[in-house]
């Protein structure tokens, strides 16, 4: 089968011919129907070295964020239906500490004894014809359409746990949110605190497609550059957002979401970034605004969103690719030239 290979580090990623995989115990074989290409994948193999996370160390198949069809059943799985439309939940845990059993695997206590960091991330991904997960890592779409939802797994999970653990700063009247960068994320992130929240939701990018689409959600958007700040500081009346939801994670945006956060506000880093360190200083920083990042979320959390796509809440902003045009969705991807997310169709 036809798969995306990421095989060393500082190297582009191959579209080769690899062995179709064999569901183990307790496992599942998908026929894939759709793969997000994510930034977290060209951070992974454009930027990091060998060492700095060695559970995503090469070789293995992309695709952290993957929908697909139920082909084959591995021994003592049941439950699931063979043809069913699944999307796979990517963090993969020890399963038996406290916090696998409540679903959140990105919390897993015994993490330092798993060989991988997620499906797609150490472990062979959904970028391929074919991949096999554990069943427990599968939510059922039901008649969703898979390909549609294949960006829930990630560009929708991630901002939904980020933002649901912020809901205490949102809930009340005269509240403002705001979201830093208008790609896959923070588009649906937008959507997620207008349907979560009674916010008022100010979103700042530098593209202007970007910022029109997000207006088209109920945003009101400040253009990034000069007088970002001052600006999204006047539509709250002086006091800043309550929270901030930074979806690029570099340190300049970093610094305006901290910097338009109020006093007891709450800022949260979601993008990953390009690692560079910021400075904090205690007279430049609201009194008593907490500073956190956040990663993933849960299993729960995925069958959450699950409901709101289905129940039409959310509506990914997605652009699709056949399998043998996969890599230029990785290079539209590295020259910000996708709306929204990229998704692989290896059975189009």
């Amino acid at each position: 089968m036809r798969a995306v290979v990421f095989e060393n580090y500082k190297t582009f990623p191959q579209l080769k011919d690899v062995e179709r995989p064999t569901p183990g115990p307790g496992e599942v074989l998908l026929k894939v129907a759709g793969a997000g290409a994510c930034h977290s994948d060209v951070a992974v193999y454009a930027e990091f070295e060998r060492g700095l996370n060695p559970k995503v160390d090469p070789p293995y198949t992309l695709g952290h964020e993957s929908t697909g069809w139920v082909e084959e059943l591995g021994e003592g799985v049941s439950g699931v239906e063979i043809g069913s439309a699944q999307i796979v939940y990517g963090p993969v845990g020890c399963n038996h500490c406290k916090a696998c059993s409540r679903g959140q695997a990105t919390y897993c206590e015994n993490a330092a004894d798993v060989p991988y960091a997620a499906i797609g991330l150490g472990r062979d991904g959904g970028m391929a014809e074919y991949v096999s997960v554990p069943a427990r890592n599968l939510v059922a779409l039901g008649d969703a359409d898979p390909i549609a939802a294949a960006p829930l797994a990630d560009a929708a999970l991630t901002p939904y746990h980020a933002i649901k653990l912020a809901l205490p700063h949102l809930n009340g009247g005269g509240r403002f949110a705001l979201v830093v960068g208008l790609g896959g994320l923070g588009q649906i992130g937008v959507q997620f605190l207008r349907a979560l929240t009674g916010a008022a939701v100010i979103a700042t990018d530098m593209k202007p497609e970007a910022m029109a689409q997000a207006e088209r959600y109920g945003a009101i958007t400040v253009p990034g550059g000069e007088g970002q700040v001052e600006r999204i500081r006047e539509i709250t009346g002086g006091r800043g957002v309550d929270a901030a939801f930074d979806f690029v994670g570099i340190a300049a945006t970093v610094r305006t979401a901290l910097a338009s956060t109020a006093v007891q506000g709450r800022c949260t880093v979601v993008g990953l970034g390009n690692g560079t360190p910021i400075e904090w200083a205690f007279l430049t920083t609201p009194y008593e605004a907490e500073l956190v990042s956040t990663y993933w979320g849960t299993t729960e959390e995925l069958y959450e969103v699950v409901a709101m796509y289905r129940a039409g809440q959310i509506v990914p902003q997605y652009t699709t690719y056949p399998m043998e045009r996969a890599l230029e969705a990785y290079r539209a991807l590295e020259a910000g030239e996708v709306a929204g997310r990229a998704v692989v169709v290896p059975h189009a």
